[in-house]
């Protein structure tokens, strides 16, 4: 009997391995037409002996991903101004079928702090423990994808692990609370009341934005409740007709701005303490595909 085409059944989770590898859904994609085309250029005798077609998709798209983020980090060595990771709109559940007891690992690893953490890491680094720690692929096979030995990648994924851990809060903030502040950052926001932005942000917030280039954006992070409060502020004067909306950033409370209509920045936040720690804005519009199409 002949067997059904993986592409069926692995697309999603290929993409969202790629997502979390590679932090651009755009890059994912292509990531997934690539190890796809490679499929396709065996033969069906070549097909028929791989045992498991998943575990072989996902190899190779591995290693794609692993020779992409070396030449990335060239890439960004002339991007210009920050580059942060492209967010996603809505739930994350679309770019990978999950077993329910891996919900919460693979929610959390799509959240904006989650991956800028997993940006600072090395390529190896990077997907050993994504592999391993998220997708929970045994490190004889994670060895098998990176190059490295097993206890190789065992130090790799353990590495990545106390990077982690230590970006973590010493206690996670609710959904809930988490909404509610960025709810009333944003009435504070449209009020252009500093006073009350600087209650809801912790006094050393950082603020970072991306425009890529293609959009007017700080090139530098910009740090301290009160300075991010008067420049959410004077954003307001300087765009007339920007609105904001609540949405949902990468299975986080977030906000969307437009303008004329128009999606122009997409804002991911990380609460840590009651308060707003860290502010991603998102402007470049390559990075914004999927929200304009939704």
């Amino acid at each position: 009997m002949t067997r059904p085409d993986p592409i069926t059944s692995e697309r999603r989770h290929l993409t969202g391995l790629g997502y979390r590898l590679l932090g651009s859904l755009a890059d994912a994609e292509d990531v997934v037409q690539e190890t796809f085309a490679r499929w396709y250029a065996l033969s069906a005798r070549e097909q028929d002996a791989i045992a498991s077609p998943g575990a072989w998709l996902t190899t190779v798209a591995g290693r794609i991903c692993l020779t992409q983020l070396a030449s990335a980090r060239v890439r960004r060595e002339v991007y210009v101004g920050e580059w942060i990771p492209e967010p996603l709109p809505g739930s994350t559940e679309w770019i990978g079928v999950v077993d329910p007891a891996d919900r919460v690992t693979l929610d959390e690893s799509v959240d904006m702090a989650f991956l800028v953490v997993l940006e600072a890491m090395t390529p190896a680094e990077r997907v050993a423990f994504v592999l391993h720690d998220v997708y929970r692929y045994p490190f004889a096979e994670v060895a098998g994808i990176v190059g490295r030995s097993t206890a190789a990648c065992r130090q790799l994924a353990s590495s990545a692990r106390r990077r982690i851990q230590a970006s973590r809060p010493p206690v996670a903030t609710p959904a809930g609370r988490q909404a509610d502040l960025v709810r009333s950052f944003k009435v504070a926001w449209q009020a252009q009341d500093i006073a009350a932005l600087v209650g809801l942000l912790d006094p050393g917030v950082t603020a970072t934005a991306d425009g890529g280039g293609l959009a007017t954006a700080r090139l530098e992070p910009m740090y301290g409740g009160e300075a991010v409060a008067r420049a959410c502020a004077a954003i307001v004067d300087v765009l007339p007709g920007m609105t904001l909306r609540e949405t949902t950033v990468n299975g986080r409370p977030g906000l969307l701005s437009r303008q004329h209509g128009v999606t122009v920045t997409v804002f991911a936040f990380h609460v840590e303490g009651g308060r707003i720690k860290h502010i991603w804005a998102v402007r470049n519009p390559e990075k914004l595909r999927a929200w304009t199409a939704a």
